[in-house]
């Protein structure tokens, strides 16, 4: 199996790294458009650049694709049409219509897609799943402070989209309806903004993503019948929390009780792992039939989906002076 990068932008740097020293797959080389930026990371990595896209696609059979998200069709295109399994970072694409033929196309000739949501291979979120049981309210931040790359499109597809997809994962089923609100601060899209969304089973979730804040958060709080889960992405940790087997629950209303007598803490752990590596092995072992795709490309379209909606939501709830442009979105 031979495996290649398209793009190697900031992201794309990434991938040619560790897909150039991963077992397995043949690093065939990568293709990036700007020449001077192909002949940089192709002198730092060791590896090969190619001239052109066509070429790179004569010798793999698998390619991630990390171009600037209103290119990840046309790429996507002519990758899929020649039977080429592709992982494409997210958002999937720029629209729901260019998703749709992305999927058809894929189905058409046989392939694998997968979306790149890295976050699903976060530790904690990996380590949080088995204790995962019906969620009824989620409630999920990702603050950061400000940073040029990505700012060219409102905060939802930047940062929250990467929070839409593990709400689904965790909770399961769809969103029947979305409320949101936004800010534009320091640039002409939305900088700040918050989601609720309340899916079939009843269960909700409330999102929060800022691009303007002082520190880095990126945390998520589960509440279920059988407890209660905090997870620090950043960290990669979290900890479980549910009623002690032991404990006589009438007693609790009798006297106060310190919270260590009535609640179990269990520390959440997972075997290290970076993420972006775990996610491409993830890919390769779809590729190769040995397991089932970890982030389908109908889920990438889901979280679009929802993505897409918030923006639109947000967008007519703005005064009239404080409109964004027409969405775009980036990888």
């Amino acid at each position: 199996m031979r495996i290649g990068v398209i793009g190697a932008g900031g992201l794309g740097l990434h991938h040619v790294r560790i897909l150039r020293d991963l077992q397995g797959p043949d690093f065939a080389g990568f293709y990036e458009s700007r020449a001077d930026r192909a002949q940089q990371v192709a002198s730092e990595l060791g590896v090969r650049a190619f001239s052109t896209l066509e070429a790179l696609l004569d010798e793999v059979d698998a390619v991630t694709i990390v171009v600037p998200t209103p290119g990840h069709y046309a790429v996507a295109q002519q990758v899929l049409a020649r039977g080429i399994h592709a992982m494409i970072e997210k958002p999937l694409a720029a629209t729901l219509e260019e998703a749709d033929a992305m999927l058809a196309l894929a189905r058409e000739h046989g392939v694998v897609l997968q979306t790149g949501h890295v976050e699903r291979f976060n530790r904690a979120i990996r380590a949080a799943l088995p204790f995962v049981d019906a969620p009824r309210f989620i409630e999920s931040d990702r603050l950061s402070p400000f940073n040029p790359r990505g700012s060219d499109v409102a905060v939802v597809l930047d940062l929250m989209i990467h929070d839409i997809d593990l709400v689904h994962t965790l909770v399961g089923g769809k969103a029947s309806s979305v409320a949101a609100v936004g800010v534009p601060v320091l640039t002409p899209f939305v900088d700040i903004a918050n989601a609720r969304l309340t899916f079939d089973s009843g269960a909700v979730a409330n999102i929060t993503a800022s691009r303007v804040s002082r520190e880095r958060m990126r945390k998520i709080r589960i509440f279920q019948q059988s407890g209660y889960l905090s997870l620090d992405l950043a960290a990669g940790n979290g900890e479980f929390y549910r009623m002690r087997n032991d404990v006589d629950v009438a007693s609790l209303v009798t006297a106060p009780l310190a919270l260590e007598q009535f609640v179990e803490r269990i520390p959440l752990e997972a075997e290290e792992g970076e993420p972006l590596r775990l996610e491409f092995e993830s890919f390769i072992a779809a590729v190769r039939g040995d397991a089932p795709v970890a982030v389908s490309g109908e889920a990438g379209r889901e979280a679009l989906a929802v993505a897409l909606q918030i923006v639109s939501d947000i967008e007519r709830s703005l005064p009239a002076a404080g409109r964004q442009p027409p969405s775009g979105s980036r990888a």
